[in-house]
């Protein structure tokens, strides 16, 4: 399960990042809201990490009062309770409430659409390059490419994310990962060309999902925010454990351009609906397009420092029994039945993880699980010591799939401390840090695997993956502050 951090799921982006971090909508700052609008003193989140996976507008500077429900999230469960609740924010409705916010379905929407573009193009492009060339590196690479790009273009991209009108800037991105497809789908493209166009659309993912997510607070006020960025992860996962098998049997009805061209359409439709459906915002960031050292500012914030390695670490050791998986599955005589089983345990239990933390918890429940359940997150990978059977493989991924829960409090946390002129841009930030601490993780798992058995691997990256979750989460657990 990889994280996208809002998680993913953006368009063109490579699988949806996995495990836990906080995931990645809609548009920028609006002046008129569903509550009064807050004021201010003075943020992205995912996993494949447990994406991350992942902010209402306010005047200039200003930041939301903690809420009365329960003790200060960052502070920890043993903090003594916030003070009155945020202005603005709505008593929490559930998953129901977020959906009766029309630009919000809109977004939804139009997420469902350029997600089902991606997944078809990844398997559409592997297939044609594959048809091609029938060179299996070249096939690998047009995934390879989905995560490649996020590193560079998630550091000199993502001061757009605050510097334009969010709305324009998500139906940019979509239209030109349409005009991507587009040019993959003309016969006699060049190879070096078709690897070159799925490059373009994964660059554009990290600004794409940034300003999504950090919009989504400019639509869902308060608590919404963490449930709308929630149902962006699910539908991510979800698409993980449904979508490749739909896209495969699409193949056998329509040829490789064939489904290309339906990307080309999916990314059109994902820009109308958002052209119509959400308001026109101004720039986010405009106060401070002469500051040039946004990025800079927010990692010499200590607190919002913590919060992205919070977001990021516990998805790098998260990915290593799915990159392994198949390698695993060999050992343990599963076949390929038992692999897709495998692969699909831990998406299944982060969807029910998530699903039950936001249906059923208040926004303070919620803050209270999130400490202990990102603490414990891989303790269920150290069972791969003993080498279990099949089933109990499986009964680790999907507990571990479970404790994504903690996502959900983080989220909050996380634009809680970021200044509203640079969500964006923190978002963005986030989310290229989760899609490239990913696929590191991947590739040092498969360096060990060289040397031990994929069993041993497994299980000691939940002993030193626990270690270092630890020695994260304790800076976040001891600042209390919020953002000045």
């Amino acid at each position: 399960m990889t994280l996208n951090a809002d998680a993913d799921a953006d368009p063109a982006a490579g699988p949806a990042p996995t495990g836990p971090g906080p995931a990645l909508t809609g548009t920028g700052p609006a002046p008129t809201r569903t509550g009064p609008a807050p004021t201010r003193t003075g943020s992205a989140p995912t996993r494949t990490g447990c994406a991350p996976t992942r902010t209402g507008p306010a005047p200039t500077g200003a930041r939301p009062a903690p809420t009365g429900t329960g003790p200060d999230p960052v502070a920890g469960p043993s903090s003594p309770p916030a003070g009155p609740a945020r202005p603005g924010a709505a008593p929490s409705g559930g998953y129901r409430a977020v959906f009766a916010v029309r630009e919000f379905r809109a977004v939804f929407a139009a997420h469902v659409l350029s997600l089902q573009g991606t997944v078809v193009a990844q398997i559409a492009l592997a297939v044609l390059v594959f048809r091609l060339t029938a060179s299996p590196l070249l096939s690998a690479l047009t995934f390879a490419l989905g995560f490649v790009p996020y590193a560079i273009s998630g550091t000199l991209l993502a001061g757009i994310a605050d510097r334009f009108p969010p709305r324009r800037i998500l139906v940019v991105c979509d239209l030109l990962c349409a005009a991507c497809a587009v040019g993959m789908v003309l016969p006699g493209t060049p190879i070096a060309v078709l690897l070159v166009l799925r490059g373009l659309m994964a660059t554009v993912g990290p600004v794409f999902s940034g300003t999504r997510a950090a919009s989504l607070a400019d639509i869902l006020p308060g608590d919404s925010f963490v449930l709308g960025r929630s149902l962006i992860r699910i539908v991510a996962q979800g698409a993980q454990v449904v979508g490749f098998g739909v896209g495969g049997l699409l193949l056998i009805v329509v040829s490789p351009r064939g489904a290309l061209l339906l990307t080309a359409a999916a990314f059109l439709g994902s820009a109308l609906l958002l052209r119509l459906g959400t308001r026109r915002r101004p720039a986010r960031g405009a106060r401070g397009r002469a500051d040039g050292g946004g990025t800079g500012r927010l990692l010499a914030d200590r607190r919002v420092r913590s919060l992205l390695l919070l977001g990021w670490v516990p998805p790098f050791f998260a990915v290593v029994p799915e990159a392994l998986a198949a390698p695993y599955a060999d050992a343990a005589g599963a076949g390929t039945t038992g692999l897709g089983l495998f692969m699909a345990a831990m998406p299944v239990g982060m969807i029910l993880g998530e699903s039950l933390a936001g249906g059923r918890l208040s926004p303070a429940g919620r803050g209270r699980i999130a400490v202990p359940l990102v603490a414990c997150t891989l303790l269920p990978y150290v069972v791969f010591l003993l080498r279990p059977s099949l089933p109990w493989s499986l009964a680790a991924m999907f507990v571990a799939g479970l404790t994504c829960a903690y996502t959900l409090g983080v989220d909050q946390w996380f634009v809680d401390a970021v200044p509203e002129e640079l969500r964006g841009r923190a978002m963005t930030v986030q989310s290229a840090g989760l899609m490239t601490i990913q696929g590191a993780g991947m590739v040092a798992a498969g360096a060990a695997a060289e040397f031990l058995p994929v069993h041993l691997v497994n299980g000691w990256t939940g002993v030193l993956g626990t270690l270092c979750v630890l020695v994260v989460l304790r800076p976040v657990r001891g600042e209390p502050r919020r953002h000045p």
